[in-house]
C-alpha cells in the first residue's frame, strides 16, 4: 500500500502545478515575425505582469535585431 501512495500523491501534486509557457530564443523569433508580434503585444498590452518575462525580454531583443537588419538594408540601397 505504502508503494503505491507515493507515486499518487507525486501525481497529484504535478497535475496540480501551473503549466509553464515555453520560452522563445531571440533566434526563434527573429525566425517568426508572427509569433514575435504576437509576444509583443501580450507585453505591451500587460506590461506590469509581463514586462520582466523570459519571453518580453527575448521579444525585445529580436525586435531590436530585426529593426537593425531593416535599416542596414534599408541604407545599402
Amino acid at each position: 500500500m505504502r508503494k503505491l501512495l507515493f507515486p499518487l500523491i507525486a501525481f497529484g501534486l504535478a497535475a496540480c502545478s501551473e503549466q509553464t509557457e515555453r520560452t522563445y530564443t531571440v533566434e526563434e523569433l527573429v525566425a517568426d515575425e508572427a509569433l514575435l508580434s504576437g509576444i509583443i503585444t501580450n507585453c505591451r498590452n500587460n506590461p506590469g505582469e509581463l514586462r520582466d518575462t523570459a519571453n518580453c525580454r527575448n521579444a525585445e531583443a529580436a525586435d531590436g535585431t530585426l529593426r537593425l537588419q531593416r535599416m542596414r538594408r534599408t541604407l545599402r540601397g
